[in-house]
């Protein structure tokens, strides 16, 4: 169940931070926390994870950077969740590599779903503090996530069941109301356009 647990709390935090994800999954195996396949552990494996985290946490506070960024991540997001399955799956005998690829990308995708929706959202407004706030929090959730997961699988499963259901509920939720702020923005435009015409 350890593994099930790593599986689905890396995995769902990773569609909120990849980088971040792999880069404390490796600090926990080079500190002994937990054991994490070496991949993980490797220095140029971490390194890069740290120069790409340090690259997402400018670009996921800068409104609009951050939905060209997310929509970049739509792939990469999922398919760096699938790797981290994988390779935490490989060395188990309870769980497939290919079992545990699926879901950990399932779970990103989901997670991923809802962070971009939320910041489309929070995009409609102008200023960039709720930017900044989301993009801390999210750091801050995907941190707690990936300790409880190293800590107490068999709770963050419970617990990443929990952030499925609501994370689908709050993306559809907030797709109609980012479809409504743009048709709103579009509306205001095309006004504006009829005046000075």
């Amino acid at each position: 169940m350890d593994v099930v647990g790593l599986i689905a709390g890396s995995g769902w935090a990773s569609g909120l931070n990849l980088y971040l994800v792999t880069l404390l999954l490796g600090l926990a195996g080079r500190l002994g926390w937990t054991d994490i396949p070496d991949l993980l552990s490797r220095t140029d494996v971490m390194v890069v994870a740290a120069v790409l985290f340090a690259v997402e946490f400018v670009a996921d506070k800068i409104p609009y950077l951050d939905n060209l960024w997310d929509a970049i991540h739509t792939f990469v997001r999922p398919i760096g969740a699938a790797a981290l399955g994988a390779v935490l799956a490989g060395d188990s005998n309870s769980i497939g590599a290919a079992l545990g690829a699926i879901v950990a990308g399932a779970l990103a995708l989901d997670a991923h779903a809802a962070k971009a929706t939320t910041r489309v959202v929070a995009n409609t407004s102008p200023e960039p503090v709720s930017n900044i706030v989301l993009s801390l929090f999210e750091d801050l959730s995907v941190g707690l996530l990936v300790v409880l997961a190293i800590t107490f699988p068999v709770i963050t499963v419970i617990v990443v069941a929990i952030l499925v259901v609501a994370a689908a509920a709050v993306t559809s939720w907030l797709w109609r109301v980012a479809r409504r702020g743009w048709r709103n923005i579009r509306e205001r435009r095309s006004t504006a356009t009829t005046r000075r015409g």
